[in-house]
């Protein structure tokens, strides 16, 4: 998982080609600190992906192009298009954010 900020250019170029999983947080965020503590063992389950951090704050622009306002959130990428969005404002569990993932591999 790319732990460094980038910036709104730099994941649009990431994302331009490969398969990518944008995971939208933000430091303030009590439910993104919810799910934080289990995302490495998310990110090895499911290390088909290239998972990137997006600070929703940082990342403003590109989180308001791919309509994401309420975090934490993720929307799945491959070959700069999307293939699946679990993007609301509400606390995710472990399950639910596997749950998603496993309906992309269908």
């Amino acid at each position: 998982m790319a732990t460094a900020t980038l910036s709104d250019e730099e994941i649009r170029d990431r994302i331009k080609t490969g398969k990518h999983m944008l995971f939208f947080t933000a430091d303030w965020c009590p439910d993104c600190a919810f799910i934080k503590p289990v995302m490495p063992q998310i990110e090895a389950k499911y290390d088909q992906y290239d998972w990137i951090t997006v600070d929703r704050d940082a990342n403003i622009e590109i989180a308001q192009d791919m309509g994401v306002m309420g975090i934490p959130s993720f929307v799945g990428i491959e070959d700069g298009q999307e293939i699946g969005r679990y993007v609301d404002k509400f606390r995710k569990t472990q399950k639910q954010v596997e749950d998603f993932l496993d309906t992309l591999e269908k």
